[in-house]
């Protein structure tokens, strides 16, 4: 191939220093745009690693409390919580309970904490004995007797001090339903985070052993969505919307980029997606086998999240992701 000298448009310029590439880079992390995962647990003292999530602790209240002086410390603002009870039951009642573990999170980390923006995610997969998201008849979830509970849940949660709630049971009408609650018990200022394109994926595995809440028979495909479906989320997405909802967010977030694209594109509210526990996952296990570099794969898949449109990114990388943004 000739040599052709007369080339005008030379691409490659902007990429010849980091300085260079630094200086027109299209898209940047911020501490601030993350949310990190917090399980929280009973007891004092207690930080036990979950095994197929390296460098993710269930915590007790106290070590919630210190990982959010750790957190803010490094600019990340933000945590969502998921509690794991001492004790579970058919309706589970740990989640709307006055003293339930969320509850008593929320209120210690307020009170040594008070500038971190506290989520709840607001379920009843964690607190029930049989590991579905809501009430049972038989084998089948309940739709509209389990909202009224993550209604309960949801007041609860803003009555102790929740800055935002994110229901993620994905049953029909919920978002609806939780925002005439707050707003009839004067939590107008509350804004919802809905879990608006939830996907019944393969990726949530290590979640389930991290929070507690592998189904007892079943999965869960009869309210979470079908990943081959691109129609269904738009729709999922606009019911929310139409609900009252402040913030949408898909999951996860690797597997549906184009999902976050087009919402990006087409709604005008912030958009969020979880990096969720089973892509997190994966890429320590591939780092640690020594077939990619992990820093590079973080910040790479993050990078391409908040690219496609994502203003929020719950990620177990908060942390690490902004001390190599510090660095």
């Amino acid at each position: 191939m000739s040599n052709n000298f007369d080339l005008i448009h030379r691409p490659r310029r902007l990429r010849r220093t980091e300085g260079i590439r630094d200086l027109v880079r299209e898209t940047r992390l911020d501490p601030a745009n993350f949310v990190y995962p917090l399980f929280i647990i009973h007891g004092n003292g207690i930080r036990r690693e979950v095994p197929s999530m390296p460098e993710v602790f269930q915590l007790s209240v106290d070590e919630g409390v210190k990982e959010c002086e750790e957190l803010m410390a490094l600019g990340v603002k933000s945590i969502i919580l998921f509690g794991i009870p001492e004790t579970k039951d058919a309706k589970g009642t740990g989640a709307y309970a006055d003293d339930g573990i969320v509850q008593r999170a929320i209120r210690a980390i307020r009170d040594a904490v008070p500038d971190i923006t506290i989520i709840t995610d607001v379920c009843l997969c964690e607190y029930t004995d049989h590991g579905h998201c809501g009430l049972l008849d038989g084998e089948e979830i309940v739709n509209d007797d389990s909202v009224a509970l993550y209604v309960q849940t949801a007041l609860s949660h803003a009555a102790t001090g929740a800055d935002i709630i994110a229901p993620s049971d994905m049953m029909d009408g919920r978002v609806g339903a939780i925002r005439d609650g707050l707003d009839a018990s004067s939590f107008q200022h509350i804004p919802i985070m809905s879990y608006a394109v939830k996907y019944a994926s393969s990726f949530y595995g290590p979640f389930r052993d991290a929070a507690d809440s592998v189904p007892s028979f079943g999965d869960r495909r009869s309210h979470q969505m079908d990943p081959a479906n691109f129609r269904e989320a738009m729709r999922e997405a606009q019911l929310d919307l139409n609900e009252g909802a402040d913030i949408l967010m898909v999951k996860p977030a690797m597997p549906n980029l184009d999902i976050i694209h087009e919402l990006h594109q087409t709604i005008d509210v912030p958009i969020a997606a979880y990096q969720v526990s089973g892509e997190y996952a994966m890429i320590h296990a591939a780092a640690r086998n020594g077939w990619l570099d992990l820093e590079q794969t973080m910040v790479e898949s993050l990078t391409c999240i908040r690219r496609a449109g994502a203003l929020i990114i719950l990620t177990y990388f908060a942390k690490r992701m902004a001390r190599f943004l510090h660095s």
